[in-house]
């Protein structure tokens, strides 16, 4: 099944089951200023959830575009490294305002996977919140999960409700036990199970998480019965994808398939002659032409700051990949047209934006193909030094050639250094402080000024 089909599969059943299907919010959040780009479906029902706000259905369902690099959730410096992480991902989820609530939640998930996804209930393992006696009870009794396949996790992260099985939107408001479903691979792969000391390892992966939210924290920590409990869920659609195209990694299915195969070609022609199609640097081409179109798409362009700041540090990492792998002149920005025809059916916006994606990104990466050059040649005298590469240096990359030192890091972490991010930091301080001063001066001596 492909992801096209997965995500239409989603979208029909939660609508059989009386669910409005919702477009995806842009991953630039319009209305909350505590996030730097849309993270999880339930995002745009952050107001709903709080009851700042009411819609006019009670149950929703999205594919939901998210984005997690920098803020809180990032996962930039693990892409391509690792099998599952993205900077861009869909999240599939289902919601119910004070509708539905466990029972009907944790039924829906088990009928679409066994019966639609036709996974075997016996590959099936849960998490439940080891207070939440209601949920262990639903899947134990309700569904039959037998007793060994279901696991209770408490406060395993050293303090009162902090548990990977309880949810919280914040500090304070709601909040609520959440019940994991994962899917194992069998034996063959290494890995224990969820709340084992080997859960680490590939076996077995989480698909799904259903959080409950049944309570409303205030500011003394108390939790108080919310009059209306609801249901947010959130399921990576690679993952899942991944289960059902029986691949180990994320980049194994249709949809990156298509996108590294592009990579090569574009790579190959800007002078990568014949680059191996197995290097990780193509996995993070793909990854990250999803991150900075979608980015694009939705109003951002590259620059110093903010959002603008992460996408170029984004493209940049993208760009310096190509590189290495032997990319002399632009060829990120010749994914875009790869990438819409993958996805433009789901998210029409990217059809529509192609070609001033196309161009924003093209300007970005000839800018940055001026500097790279130079820049890689003083990174790797650098490195020729032996040792971890010294924070002055680090600075000049990112002053005068426009190397953001996450890339410089990235490049060190490839020869098994670091970067002194300590002492950058101290002289991207000291920039910013002279940087005021003269600020400053120049207001005063505007303030001076008495005409000609």
């Amino acid at each position: 099944m492909k992801a096209a089909e997965i995500r239409q599969t989603f979208l029909k059943f939660f609508e059989s089951k009386g669910h409005q299907i919702v477009a995806s919010s842009p991953v630039v959040p319009g209305d909350d200023p505590t996030l730097l780009f849309t993270n999880a479906g339930m995002n745009q029902f952050k107001d709903v959830f709080l009851g700042f706000d009411k819609r006019s259905y009670s149950r929703a369902t999205t594919s939901q575009k998210c984005i997690r690099a920098g803020g809180k959730h990032n996962d930039l410096d693990n892409v391509g490294y690792t099998a599952r992480h993205h900077t861009f991902f869909e999240m599939l989820g289902n919601f119910s305002f004070g509708d539905y609530f466990k029972k009907d939640a944790i039924s829906y998930a088990w009928e679409l996977l066994t019966v639609h996804f036709k996974l075997p209930a016996d590959k099936l393992w849960v998490t439940v919140y080891e207070e939440d006696d209601e949920a262990y009870e639903i899947w134990n009794k309700t569904v039959g999960v037998p007793a060994e396949r279901i696991v209770r996790i408490g406060d395993n992260k050293g303090a009162r409700y902090m548990s990977d099985n309880f949810w919280m939107m914040g500090d304070t408001g709601p909040c609520g036990p959440c019940t994991e479903i994962f899917y194992d691979h069998g034996p063959d792969v290494a890995g224990g199970p969820p709340g084992s000391a080997e859960e680490d390892g590939d076996r077995y992966i989480e698909i799904w998480n259903n959080v409950f939210m049944q309570f409303n924290r205030t500011e003394d920590g108390v939790m108080h019965k919310l009059p209306k409990p609801s249901v947010d869920t959130g399921m990576g659609l690679e993952r899942l994808a991944a289960v059902l195209q029986h691949v180990h990694s994320n980049y194994e299915i249709d949809l990156f398939v298509a996108l590294l195969a592009a990579a090569k070609s574009a790579v190959d022609a800007a002078g990568g002659g014949d680059c191996d199609k197995e290097s990780p640097s193509l996995k993070v081409i793909a990854d990250h032409i999803r991150a900075c179109s979608f980015t694009v798409v939705d109003g951002i362009i590259p620059g110093n700051a903010g959002r603008g700041y992460v996408l170029r540090r984004i493209a940049r990492r993208a760009i310096r990949h190509g590189y290495k792998l032997g990319a002399r002149t632009p060829f990120f920005h010749k994914l875009v047209a790869a990438l819409a025809a993958e996805m433009g059916d789901a998210y029409p916006e990217l059809r529509q934006a192609q070609a001033r994606v196309t161009d924003v990104l093209k300007q970005e990466e000839e800018r940055f193909f001026q500097t790279i050059a130079t820049g890689m040649e003083i990174l790797e005298a650098a490195l020729a030094k032996g040792g971890n590469v010294d924070g002055d240096t680090a600075f000049k990359l990112h002053d005068t050639y426009g190397f953001p030192v996450d890339l410089t890091a990235d490049v060190c972490r490839e020869r098994g250094v670091t970067v002194d991010e300590a002492r950058f930091n101290e002289l991207l301080e000291e920039q910013k402080n002279r940087a005021r001063a003269a600020g400053k001066f120049k207001m005063a001596q505007g303030l001076a000024y008495s005409g000609a």
